[in-house]
């Protein structure tokens, strides 16, 4: 099943759920804040990001132990070489479920008052041990109360021949005393997997009066091509 075949299934099988989904993006469209993603890094601005997801079976009578059937850890990390050029890293876990250690660099292809901010990104680095060229494009809409914005990436194995493909969908929306609402939509399918999508909700909030670290707390439940939930946990650096 392909990555497109596997939306499909699930919008004709929850078409409801889907139309009030459609409607709270829509809703919250034209009050989105430029958030990561496709906006760059201003220079010398920094982010950072290290997160840990633990899953176990949606079938809870196919439990042997209370103990997670999987987990995975990820770091991520992004700089402002410039104002227009952002470099980072992206550790831990890639879409099929290997070892992933990436370096990667984003330029602005469309950054007007009107519109979305458009952005281009390119990587390279080790999956499972196979060399991976990564080139990535992400779309953002940004307004006072929040953002939406839409990132995707190929990975392609050079050693393999293979490609994976990778689509997340994000909603956020900021709250008082600077906390934020995320629901994200994560799709993906590799060469060897069959394609899935999976709802990831989560919630963000300031740690300490600074407010540059911030804690994220959330959860996973798949939907298509995923019968996992897991329980998500990270921290956010800003510097």
């Amino acid at each position: 099943m392909t990555l497109l075949n596997a939306l499909l299934t699930f919008f004709g099988r929850h078409s409801d759920i889907m139309t009030r989904i459609l409607a709270l993006f829509l809703t919250f469209l034209v009050a989105v804040q430029a958030q990561a993603g496709a906006w760059p890094r201003q220079k010398g601005a920094g982010f950072a990001s290290s997160a840990v997801r633990l899953s176990w079976p949606q079938d809870v009578s196919t439990w042997v132990s209370a103990e997670p059937t999987s987990n995975y850890y990820t770091t991520y990390l992004e700089y402002g070489l410039t104002d227009r050029l952002t470099i980072g890293f992206d550790l831990g876990h890639a879409v099929s479920g290997s070892g992933k250690k990436i370096a990667f660099f984003q330029l602005p292809l469309r950054n007007k008052d009107r519109g979305p901010v458009v952005s281009g990104q390119l990587g390279f680095g080790q999956i499972s041990g196979d060399w991976v060229l990564r080139p990535g494009v992400s779309f953002g809409w940004g307004r006072p109360n929040g953002w939406v914005s839409i990132d995707s990436v190929a990975e392609i194995h050079l050693d393999r021949g293979t490609t994976d493909y990778k689509l997340d969908v994000t909603w956020g929306r900021n709250l008082p005393r600077d906390r934020k609402l995320i629901v994200q939509i994560q799709t993906g399918e590799t060469a060897l997997d069959p394609a899935f999508v999976r709802l990831a909700p989560s919630l963000v909030t300031p740690l300490g009066r600074r407010k540059r670290v911030k804690l994220e707390t959330g959860a996973t439940w798949g939907l298509t091509g995923d019968t996992s939930m897991g329980l998500k946990m990270g921290v956010w650096l800003d510097f």
